[in-house]
């Protein structure tokens, strides 16, 4: 896999108009980056309590399948990059008061259990499973990186 460039011009790049544009990079690179798509799931990228995951990640599903539905496999990508991040981001808050890791010395602050933030982590993880073992995205993905990259 070649390096995720972030030196391409994503304010001005539709990544929609311009699907060759996009790379699928390591994990959640790019995620908060990509337009169209930002725009569209980060209004509904939500992770407070179990239920705001639950809601949260069935709508970003739904996108997912919109997504698949109008053979738009970058749609598709961020969507999954979304419930991944939905997943991260709350384990890193079940395991870190504030969600902060590291203390201002870079050294990893005690681990502080939240249940909550994981049993949200929890909803992302089972979604993000899913699509992790959905052969048309796997397909997809390959195609994708074949072509472009």
């Amino acid at each position: 896999m070649k390096e995720f460039d972030y030196q391409q011009d994503f304010k001005n790049i539709n990544f929609r108009q311009h699907p060759e544009r996009y790379q699928v990079g390591r994990g959640e690179q790019g995620v908060l980056m990509v337009e169209p798509y930002k725009s569209e799931i980060l209004p509904h990228w939500r992770f407070k309590t179990p239920a705001i995951a639950e809601i949260s990640a069935k709508k970003i599903l739904a996108l997912y399948e919109n997504y698949r539905a109008a053979d738009d496999f970058v749609g598709m990508d961020m969507a999954r990059k979304f419930i991944q991040m939905g997943y991260t981001r709350a384990r890193r808050y079940a395991n870190h008061q504030g969600g902060r890791k590291y203390d201002t010395e870079g050294q990893i602050l005690p681990y502080q259990l939240n249940q909550e933030k994981a049993d949200a982590a929890a909803i992302f993880k089972a979604e993000w499973d899913k699509i992790r073992e959905d052969k048309d995205y796997l397909a997809r993905k390959k195609n994708h990186q074949t072509k472009y990259g």
